[in-house]
């Protein structure tokens, strides 16, 4: 069995390509340069160093989180992409659990740590019981006296690994009070061929998905995703104290609804879809479409695309008689809540460069602008803003 492996959950990048029991290349480098810059070049270089054919690969793995934001993303795109290009089964392997075998058959309790920031790390604790390695807690993001307390009533000794040693190493020392060391510095950090080594068990035991289904495990929002949510909260509960807010309902789109949709959306857009395209958006397993009506008339409408944990905002629009009364903010927040809630991360849409009062509002929402596309509007011609929901961490 032949197994691709990434790593770009943290600092390190890394690639491995391991055969059997055996491991053909590895290339690892911890190094400040983005995983986008690196992790390719890498993989090329590796495979042309054992002239390697790609397609002969049974599977690609990657460590799926958790870890850092950006470089879980840039990993497991690379390889969606490449499991697609090749048709190529993906194996998803959790970060810590990757971590913890690097320090196979040490007989002491393995505790890798990655830093979580915010006072956290990612970490887990495992111990290899006849050649297995057993999960005695499970990847997590927790206080490091909250980890410590545990690896203490647990009474043996215990290997320290992962980028969170250096920065927690002082409160380890205080607060340890059983037996403890620290890894040296060939396996305390992410190796691509603990990746490849894991990967083919999990392959033997039939634990595969496809491109399409993989998606990283990021265990708790991003900093980007915490403060919109936090401000979202407050925007919530400012709206319920203002008087020009509206009584309105909030519904997802059926398509009984098309028929008003598509008459609005004529009403308002220059350009505009038609009932069929209205029709054929809510057939989309992936699409999510709301409804905003006062004392049952159409007042509203918005929907979103989603690709991945990735979402593209569409078709927004408000009565002209309903502007500037919140509601469009209240439907995207509700738009957004609903997608968050099926597991969309980040979201993106396009506005006219000239339509300041849309711009203000996604700005309130947590959106940023991050580049312009010329002549992307027609009747008139006008380039459109991108926008985004921040970035990830």
């Amino acid at each position: 069995m032949k197994i691709l492996a990434l790593d770009s959950s943290g600092l390190v990048a890394s690639v491995a390509i391991a055969e059997d029991d055996v491991l053909l290349a590895e290339y690892t480098v911890d190094y400040k340069k983005t995983h986008s810059q690196t992790l390719l070049p890498m993989l090329a270089e590796a495979a042309r160093m054992i002239e390697l054919d790609l397609n002969t690969v049974d599977a690609i793995a990657v460590a799926g989180g958790p870890g850092s934001f950006t470089g879980l993303r840039i990993g497991s795109a690379t390889a969606k992409g490449l499991g697609l290009a090749l048709d190529k089964p993906l194996v998803h392997v959790p970060t810590v659990d990757a971590l913890a075998y690097n320090l196979y058959g040490c007989p002491d309790f393995i505790c890798p740590m990655m830093d979580a920031r915010r006072n956290q790390v990612y970490t887990g604790i495992y111990r290899f019981e006849e050649g297995k390695l057993r999960i005695i807690e499970e990847q997590k993001p927790i206080a490091v006296a909250e980890v410590a307390k545990k690896l203490n009533a647990l009474g043996g000794p215990v290997v320290f690994l992962g980028d969170g040693v250096p920065v927690y190493r002082e409160e380890l020392e205080r607060i340890m009070e059983v037996p403890y060391r620290f890894a040296p510095a060939h396996v305390n950090r992410q190796r691509a061929a603990a990746v490849a080594v894991l990967a083919m068990q999990y392959v033997r035991e039939g634990k595969t998905e496809t491109a399409a289904e993989h998606a990283p495990d990021y265990l708790r929002p991003s900093q980007a995703e915490r403060e919109r949510a936090e401000k979202l909260k407050r925007e919530q509960s400012a709206d319920l104290q203002n008087d020009r807010m509206p009584d309105i309902r909030i519904s997802e789109m059926t398509p009984e609804d098309v028929p008003e949709v598509a008459a609005l959306e004529r009403q308002i857009f220059s350009a505009p879809w038609s009932e069929n395209g209205f029709l054929a958006s809510l057939q989309s397993p992936d699409a999510l479409y709301l409804t905003v009506r006062q004392e049952g008339r159409l007042i509203g409408y918005c929907g979103l695309l989603r690709s991945f944990d990735e979402a593209d905002v569409m078709n927004v629009a408000v009565a002209p008689d309903f502007r500037n009364r919140g509601v469009g903010r209240r439907m995207l927040q509700e738009l957004m809540r609903r997608g968050t809630g099926r597991g969309i991360r980040r979201y993106t849409l396009e506005v006219r460069q000239s339509n300041d009062a849309a711009i203000h509002l996604y700005e309130k929402l947590g959106f940023a602008s991050v580049g312009i596309r010329k002549d992307f509007y027609e009747k008139p011609t006008e380039a459109a803003v991108i926008m985004w929901t921040g970035s990830m961490e």
